[in-house]
């Protein structure tokens, strides 16, 4: 027992001491406001064809909003949920249709979280960038499809400038 705690406060402890001895700088790539508002322009025009209008959210990868857009004639509702949907995309870095299930543990009741389809993160050339949130549509499924419309508009431009 006490060789597994030396051995886990020298792999706990190893990291501080390396960290002292050099200056360590974190590089975050980030989306620009203009590839926001695309991701968000290309995702309205994607339910727009389907004849849906929505709310979409853009956030960053710490789940501030970035660009807010709803349709004329979505409700205001959309806008809370939408954001909802990114930032819980954000935050695990996964589709919130993958997450559905969880909304039935103590996750559901936490701030600013949805389980839900609607919500995509937003990556390129692996790195995480943020996250698009959608709601209005019928079916979280049809949010989602618009979502990855408006995502497949700069992934491209995205994957080059990375």
């Amino acid at each position: 027992m006490m060789k597994k705690l030396i051995v886990l406060l020298a792999v706990l402890l190893a990291p501080v001491a390396h960290a002292d001895e050099e200056a360590m700088v974190v590089s975050v790539k980030r989306l620009t406001m203009e590839t926001a508002l695309k991701i968000a322009q290309g995702t309205i025009e994607a339910c727009r064809k389907k004849g849906i209008q929505v709310g979409v959210t853009v956030v960053d990868r710490s789940g501030n909003a970035q660009v807010v857009l709803r349709d004329v004639l979505a409700p205001d509702l959309t806008l809370g949920i939408s954001y909802q949907k990114a930032y819980t995309a954000v935050s695990f870095l996964a589709a919130t249709s993958a997450l559905t299930s969880q909304g039935k543990s103590a996750l559901a009741h936490v701030d600013k979280m949805f389980f839900g389809a609607g919500g995509l993160p937003v990556q390129a050339a692996g790195q995480f960038l943020g996250a698009v949130g959608v709601s209005g549509a019928p079916g979280g499924d049809i949010d989602e499809e618009c979502a990855k419309a408006g995502l497949e508009s700069v992934v491209d431009d995205l994957e080059m400038s990375l």
